[in-house]
């Protein structure tokens, strides 16, 4: 019987989520990635790739709050940041996370800032 450990299933599913989303330039790939102490996020061209706007739990404005609203507050950030760039509409990626909590939180934070996701 083979084990499989939950990093090897987030993987699989985060590769099974990377097959049918595909950032461009006029709407890139939101790439969020959650650790145990906070979560982190970039905005990713995949033509070319590059990152136009990133966030992290780390920055001094989030620093200091609980997780869920950082979580919030770092969406609404980095839509503040796609906006500066010029950017008015993203995909989301959920990197093999599910969809509730803080991965929903920071999509909402997203919407919240004026990007469309």
């Amino acid at each position: 019987m083979t084990v499989t450990h939950k990093p090897a299933k987030r993987l699989r599913r985060r590769r099974r989520v990377r097959a049918k989303i595909t950032g461009t330039a006029t709407r890139p790939r939101v790439s969020v990635f959650r650790s145990n102490k906070g979560i982190a996020a970039q905005l990713i061209d995949d033509g070319t790739g590059r990152t136009l706007a990133a966030v992290a739990w780390t920055e001094s404005d989030l620093r200091g709050l609980g997780p869920m609203e950082r979580a919030g507050k770092g969406g609404e950030l980095l839509a503040e940041r796609a906006k500066a760039a010029g950017i008015e509409s993203a995909v989301f990626d959920r990197g093999g996370y599910q969809y509730h909590g803080q991965v929903k939180a920071f999509a909402e934070g997203i919407r919240e800032g004026g990007i469309t996701v």
